[in-house]
């Protein structure tokens, strides 16, 4: 039930903006038929009904997009979770659903992380000793960095966001969506 209300108003919103009664969205590797008169999201990979936060995040996007007529252009300039509205609040919980997950997977193999761009949409990038850019969206990467122990200091990760994001998500939404990132990952 909590997560009814969102999707109620996802609805709507895109059924006020869509010209098509059916409308299609890649979500990383996977594509969604989006059926706006029955309201129903399918996954073309297994053919079943997209779990509802996914839902939401594939209305919430496709909402922007339709709003918007194309998605906002990237800037180039990548920002911390920190610095999206709220992020400072709840930079923990964030940083316990994704970034303690990067470095539980990967943190004693950090160059693991640059095999995922053989089965995700993503490609090797940034900085640190490994890094990849991963989009689970149409104009929508996130970059995970990590950096290898050493005498001193333990393993490190970091997720970044182009700027832009703060554009199509709100704070909510980019946690899901990166928590739904790394845990494919």
């Amino acid at each position: 039930m909590g997560y009814q209300k969102a999707l109620e108003k996802g609805w709507g919103d895109i059924e006020s903006l869509a010209d098509k009664k059916i409308i299609s969205a890649r979500l990383l590797s996977d594509t969604y038929t989006i059926d706006t008169q029955k309201r129903t999201i399918i996954s073309e990979s297994c053919n079943v009904p997209a779990k509802d936060y996914i839902s939401i995040l594939l209305l919430h996007y496709l909402e922007k997009k339709l709003k918007l007529k194309s998605m906002p252009g990237l800037t180039g300039e990548w920002i911390d979770f920190n610095q999206l509205e709220g992020g400072e609040a709840y930079y923990p919980a964030f940083k316990k659903r994704t970034i303690d997950h990067v470095l539980k997977k990967y943190g004693s193999n950090p160059d693991g992380l640059l095999k995922t761009t053989e089965r995700m949409p993503a490609e090797k990038g940034g900085s640190g000793d490994a890094g990849i850019i991963v989009r689970p969206f149409e104009g929508v990467p996130i970059l995970i960095t990590m950096w290898k122990a050493d005498e001193e200091f333990g393993p490190s990760a970091n997720i970044l966001f182009d700027k832009n994001i703060s554009q199509i998500f709100c704070t909510e939404d980019v946690v899901v969506l990166t928590e739904l990132v790394v845990h494919q990952l």
